[in-house]
């Protein structure tokens, strides 16, 4: 006989069991973590207050990376902190997903027994049915499927940001880079149909958002697995015909697979925004060679070069990996010499770490830490002053300020709050005394009054302040009202949104 288990299952009268999810790695992990938190609040539980410590919540969930070298010690001393809580709490649940667990399966209970549940990359929704397994049978559970189970974007979702969301148009990547381990972990690149994409677009716009990100690990190979290579620029187009969405974006592109289609759809689609990352990863030929990019750097210089012709103020970000094996001086020279090249807005800088599993990680000329950490420390400094001459040219520019569900930690110090513009800059901005105060997901424009070389600043006058009002800052009023069971001027009785977008997290990089 098969036993059905409830996964909302509690006893009676007692309080409600809540829940927090710690994210570590990419943006498909923090999208991941959108649909777990979803998945918990559908069986039942409720998020704990976001400045709660770990290990407050009764479940504790890890969605974990593997890319860095020091993604499982990592993991294990979060881990090492919980276990006395749990001795202290026999109640509390603890459960590990994501690619570490994807990667290392039966070793986290090993080396940490107290684990309860263990979940992979393809089998996310499983896990409210595990934690209710683990409960009810008194012993750990762990599942790792090698293939997916059910796409993602057909799992609830936890909405937080009621004007900005995630939106999966593939899973998975065929390529095969030799410092990569994501392929193994997340399978090959299987794409939605672009029907089900737009349907969750306009659900999502109907609720109150008005921008999107097109996620994928390789977003201009969609439509590889219905035989369109002009799908991706075909769903940017059809993402301008969505009326209410006001900005699309899109992460991450292949530079061996970005085609003109692509560009010139970004260029003719108004809510397409005017902000590329296009990863480099290395500027020397020999080294990309090697890592299995394949595209050298003249194509690369070649595809910023049409992209700042037809929007030539595209704001253009990067991935670099210093220290990769045999990576020499001259070539590392050929990484200065690209990046100077780019001009950069902005680059996330990584020192190699070798990943089990990877063929790069067997390669006899590893480059010697102290080698790689003084070549890290060269690019940094590069980088830092592209990006700040860059940002200097914003400045006394007028730009357009999507602003932030939160304010920043140096909010009540500077009386500043934050957002986006629309090439993604990061804007810190003041309202001018007598102005009215934009709520998260309204737009604001302003001047750019001062620029450092990670942010813009504007502290406009009155005149030169203006604030819109828009559809995300209604449904964030209409979220602060709900909670406080106080009705909302023009808001449907009864109704609810859709539960799509993204959540509260807490981030770990």
């Amino acid at each position: 006989m098969t036993t059905t288990l409830d996964p909302a299952a509690q006893p009676t009268g007692q309080p409600q069991r809540t829940y927090q999810v710690n994210t570590f790695g990419c943006q498909m992990n923090v999208h991941d973590s959108e649909r777990i938190s979803g998945l918990l609040e559908e069986a039942g539980l409720a998020a704990v207050a976001p400045e709660a410590g770990e290990g407050e919540a009764d479940v504790v969930v890890f969605n974990t990376c593997a890319v860095r070298e020091n993604a499982d010690n990592k993991l294990y001393g979060h881990l090492g902190l919980l276990k006395q809580e749990k001795r202290r709490r026999p109640g509390l649940q603890i459960a590990v997903g994501g690619c570490l667990a994807q990667k290392d399966r039966d070793t986290i209970l090993q080396r940490a027994p107290w684990v309860d549940v263990v979940f992979g990359t393809h089998n996310v929704g499983a896990l409210p049915v595990l934690l209710e397994r683990a409960r009810h049978n008194a012993e750990a559970q762990i599942e790792i499927l090698d293939a997916l189970d059910v796409f993602p974007s057909s799992l609830p979702t936890k909405r937080e940001s009621h004007a900005s969301a995630w939106v999966s148009i593939s899973v998975g990547c065929n390529n095969t880079c030799t410092f990569c381990i994501v392929p193994s972990l997340r399978g090959k690149e299987k794409d939605r149909r672009p029907g089900d994409i737009l349907a969750e677009i306009q659900a999502l716009v109907d609720d109150g958002a008005i921008e999107v990100t097109l996620l994928g690990q390789n977003v201009n190979s969609y439509g590889v697995e219905f035989g369109d290579r002009q799908a991706f620029s075909k769903l940017l187009r059809a993402c301008g015909e969505i009326e209410g969405l006001e900005r699309v974006r899109f992460t991450s592109p292949h530079p061996a697979m970005f085609t003109d289609d692509v560009i010139e759809a970004m260029a003719e689609t108004p809510n397409v925004m005017p902000q590329l990352h296009m990863p480099l990863q290395s500027g020397s030929d020999k080294v990309l060679k090697e890592m299995r990019r394949s595209y050298r750097s003249t194509k690369f210089l070649g595809i910023l070069e049409k992209v700042r012709e037809r929007m030539p103020h595209a704001a253009i970000s990067t991935d670099l990996i210093v220290g990769f094996p045999g990576e020499t001086e001259e070539d590392f020279q050929e990484t200065l010499r690209v990046v100077e090249a780019s001009r950069f807005s902005t680059a996330f800088t990584f020192q190699y770490s070798p990943r089990p599993g990877t063929p790069a990680a067997t390669y006899e000329e590893q480059v010697p830490k102290a080698v790689v950490q003084e070549r890290f420390e060269r690019l940094v400094e590069l980088q830092d002053r592209m990006a700040r001459e860059e940002n200097a040219k914003q400045l006394g520019a007028t730009v357009e300020v999507l602003v932030a569900d939160s304010s920043g930690r140096k909010a009540e110090e500077t009386g500043r709050l934050k957002g986006r513009a629309r090439d993604q800059r990061l804007v810190h901005f003041s309202v001018p005394a007598g102005s009215p105060v934009p709520r998260p997901g309204d737009v604001v424009t302003v001047p750019v009054t001062e620029v450092g070389s990670f942010h813009l600043v504007s502290d406009p006058t009155p005149e030169q302040y203006t604030l819109r009002a828009t559809r995300a800052g209604d449904a964030w009023d209409r979220t602060q009202a709900e909670s406080c069971g106080v009705p909302t001027p023009g808001a449907a009785s009864g109704s609810k949104g859709v539960s799509l977008g993204l959540p509260t997290l807490r981030v770990g990089l």
